[in-house]
């Protein structure tokens, strides 16, 4: 651990997210943008900051996140898994607070894959009898 830096991974179905804290006054940045210009939704701004808000930490911690593969609202859930885990690292009696609210969980629901002969994972082409 280099001066307080923390590194923690985060994921929810493809996207993955690399998170790093640093002892700080609550700055948040994804992908070298402001989360605030990065994250439209309001929905997806609140869920990242869960963590920090269950343990009252939102304005101790600067925070730095590179995150890429799936959608917006997954890689949002890959930052507040990652975050979770990273406050574990730093202070491991948060983990109880945390895994009651099931963010150090890996949500591990998936896209099922396209089955061969067949347009999609469960459709079926129609049958014809004639």
């Amino acid at each position: 651990m280099a001066e307080g830096l923390l590194h923690a991974t985060g994921k929810r179905k493809t996207a993955v997210a690399r998170i790093w804290i640093k002892p700080g006054s609550g700055q948040m940045t994804i992908n070298k943008r402001p989360a605030n210009q990065y994250l439209d939704r309001e929905a997806d701004r609140a869920t990242i900051v869960e963590p920090l808000v269950l343990t009252d930490l939102r304005d101790k911690f600067d925070i730095q996140i590179n995150v890429n593969g799936g959608g917006v609202s997954a890689q949002a859930g890959a930052i507040r898994h990652g975050i979770s885990r990273a406050l574990v690292d730093l202070d491991s009696g948060l983990r109880e607070i945390l895994k009651k609210a099931g963010f150090l969980t890996r949500d591990s629901r998936m896209k099922e894959r396209k089955k061969y002969g067949q347009p999609g994972a469960r459709a079926r082409f129609q049958y014809s009898k004639r």
